[in-house]
């Protein structure tokens, strides 16, 4: 199957960058390469897109689509928390701006052998990288009652966390569950008809859960952002795409953190822990998607953009 991705806020994440021609990217989850294929676009022959993704599919299909640029495009295959290491192995020590799109990708979605998707019939997989040994299957099979209750509550947000961790429980007494629709049949026996009925899938909130747990996506980006920051040059951008509340609120306090980062008590004159600035948060609020993208692509109803622009102290 293709790899296709629509990028979501693609003009105004890529406008928020502030391209210059002959400046250095990354595109720290690259995806099919749609962001970075306008980042392109944008370069000189002296620029330069460095592209990291832990995907195969996507390392693969992203090669392809910016074939035209290959003399200004490096792709590598890591994890964006690597960056700096990445970086530093082909003798880059700062860069002019960072894309994060934080989203699943279609192409993960929609490739049911992935796992990801709780619509298709497909083993428990749900690894963003298929070279780690782990799968869903190991949580939904292995974890106590407990820890999928906290897991369900914190990263799915559901408010019926405590009963969908008692029926996994229960069912996998019987047998171990193997695929996502049968997942999916025990989540939606432990959620009530009536909310069945209006609440969207019931199983959504769970799978989003059970991947962002297996692929530890919000400790991942909570242990990068200060690092991406401290790559930056002078007026460098970091513009991140969040499509859920646990995400955006990482990166808002973390942006805000960095910008202000005095931790003296409000009543002293001036400051003396020393700490300094290293910028300015630009979005005072997210970039949403506008009514026409969400017409167009469902799946951006929920992204938002925060962009953080690199000021060295003095």
């Amino acid at each position: 199957m293709e790899f296709s991705h629509i990028s979501v806020l693609l003009d105004e994440t890529v406008s928020s960058l502030n391209v210059r021609p002959d400046g250095i990217y990354v595109d720290g989850t690259l995806g099919g390469g749609g962001h970075s294929l306008e980042i392109c676009k944008r370069l000189s022959e002296h620029g330069r897109l460095i592209g990291i993704d832990q995907d195969e599919a996507a390392i693969a299909a992203a090669t392809e689509r910016l074939s035209d640029y290959r003399d200004r495009v490096t792709i590598i295959r890591s994890n964006y928390c690597d960056m700096k290491q990445r970086l530093q192995e082909i003798g880059i020590d700062h860069v002019d701006g960072i894309v994060l799109d934080l989203g699943v990708s279609s192409y993960q979605l929609d490739t049911a052998e992935r796992g990801f998707s709780y619509r298709e019939d497909a083993p428990l997989d749900m690894r963003m990288d298929q070279r780690q040994p782990k799968t869903a299957k190991d949580i939904v099979n292995g974890y106590s009652e407990a820890e999928l209750f906290h897991m369900i509550r914190d990263y799915g947000e559901d408010r019926f966390a405590k009963n969908i961790a008692k029926h996994i429980v229960a069912a996998r007494q019987k047998k171990p569950i193997e695929t996502t629709l049968e997942l999916g049949e025990i989540i939606k026996a432990a959620i009530p008809m009536k909310v069945r009925m209006t609440g969207g899938h019931p199983a959504k909130r769970t799978f989003q859960a059970i991947r962002i747990e297996l692929n530890n996506e919000l400790g991942v980006l909570t242990d990068s952002l200060d690092t991406m920051i401290d790559l930056l040059n002078e007026d460098g951008r970091l513009s991140i795409i969040t499509f859920h509340s646990l995400e955006d609120r990482i990166v808002k306090s973390s942006f805000r953190r960095n910008e202000d980062p005095c931790i003296c008590p409000k009543e002293f004159p001036v400051c003396v822990c020393g700490r300094k600035s290293k910028g300015r948060v630009i979005t005072r609020k997210p970039i949403l998607p506008s009514e026409e993208e969400l017409e167009v692509n469902s799946r951006s109803k929920s992204a938002k953009l925060r962009v953080f622009e690199r000021h060295l102290a003095e």
